[in-house]
């Protein structure tokens, strides 16, 4: 009797290895990461905002198994020290680009979403997140590369045509 609980007991193990073992494979970047990946690197960044010029940098590295872009920015804004993290990636059931930013002068998170048109080389992404006033406002992002070593970026408020302000990055030579 015990000969057989022991042979049904490993009978049961032997049926559900491999249910208890058989995982889903990780996710991989497919060629979407590959937009992202351009941007690794460290650039230099120049920012308009209302006739007035800041400087800073921002640090792009694909993390997380290469699904993720994070980004690091510091700038002197106007004469305040500025600083803001980016996490971009692409979600493939949604079949769009997504981020999250958040930065030193706001403590609610934008997230965005959007698509890459690969004619025009651009970015364009569209959220939610803080306006001027505080209050939760549309943002849109457009990120135009015209090469490998330059992005224009835009930022509109509301449904303005106009940008709020522009950057223009620049990749650092190594």
């Amino acid at each position: 009797m015990k000969t057989l609980r022991w042979f049904g007991a490993l009978t049961l193990i032997a049926l559900a290895a491999p249910a208890i073992t058989a995982q889903p494979e990780p996710p991989k970047p497919g060629p979407e990461h590959d937009v992202l990946k351009k941007m690794e690197g460290t650039w230099d960044l120049t920012m308009k905002f209302g006739g007035m010029e800041s400087k800073g940098a921002v640090t792009y590295k694909m993390e997380l198994g290469g699904l993720w872009l994070g980004g690091a920015l510091e700038a002197d804004l106007f004469g305040t020290k500025f600083q803001g993290k980016s996490i971009d990636g692409y979600d493939a059931r949604k079949k769009k680009y997504v981020g999250v930013w958040v930065d030193s002068m706001s403590n609610s998170p934008m997230f965005m979403e959007g698509s890459f048109d690969k004619e025009k080389k651009t970015l364009t992404m569209v959220g939610e997140g803080p306006g001027p006033d505080g209050k939760p406002t549309k943002h849109t992002t457009v990120s135009a590369m015209p090469d490998d070593d330059t992005i224009n970026f835009s930022m509109y408020l509301g449904d303005s045509e106009e940008p709020a302000f522009t950057i223009v990055y620049k990749r650092k030579k190594k």
